[in-house]
């Protein structure tokens, strides 16, 4: 299956997902498009390490996000991209990716939703006190960190953590997780029915 993957910064799940592919831990998969809004962003230098098409679509650069996104399908067609996986894409996902890729958008967010929406999930959770906090892999939809959830994971938070040890955690378990979820959706073994998504064994 040909996926892209979308990324703002520094495009450490981008890379989990490259090393997945390149130890054969994700079959069937080939990263064939990294699609970045942020010229400075370091994933694209890990995109031409690994030798992956890249492109930068910058939202500035477009009068509105339609326009924007449609720029972005045009070279998701090219290549011919079955899957959509955001890996620190910081844009909210219009109308046209969502309709062009229903249930073909997975997206990592860094808490456990529907607990800390947002682009600082695990800082806020880890500002707000709670003992567990951890990472959902989900569909995208039209709201914000809302789509189906495809799998979870939990994290403790620790008495001695800070937040640069909690982070350094959460990353560690994304990158477990991500490649994951996209190896089930790749052997069509997500099943999605109103909220709930059913891992078919």
């Amino acid at each position: 299956m040909r996926i892209a993957v979308f990324c703002s910064g520094r495009g450490t799940n981008l890379q989990a997902i490259i090393n997945a592919v390149k130890n054969k831990k994700l079959k069937k998969v080939k990263i064939a498009l990294v699609v970045c809004d942020n010229p400075k962003a370091y994933a694209l230098i890990r995109a031409k390490k690994a030798r992956i098409k890249n492109i930068i679509v910058e939202r500035g650069n477009f009068n509105s996000k339609s326009e924007f996104e449609k720029e972005i399908i045009r070279h998701l067609r090219k290549e011919k991209i079955e899957l959509l996986v955001l890996a620190g894409f910081m844009q909210i996902v219009g109308p046209a990716l969502l309709n062009n890729y229903k249930n073909r958008i997975l997206n990592i967010h860094p808490a456990l939703l529907p607990s800390f929406k947002g682009a600082h999930g695990f800082k806020d959770a880890f500002d707000y006190g709670v003992k567990v906090t951890g990472i959902t892999v989900h569909f995208v939809d039209k709201d914000m960190d809302h789509g189906p959830i495809i799998l979870q994971e939990a994290v403790l938070i620790k008495e001695k953590d800070t937040l640069e040890s909690l982070e350094e955690r959460i990353h560690k378990a994304e990158h477990k997780l991500y490649p994951k979820a996209i190896g089930l959706f790749v052997s069509r073994r997500l099943k999605i029915a109103a909220r709930k998504v059913k891992i078919i064994t």
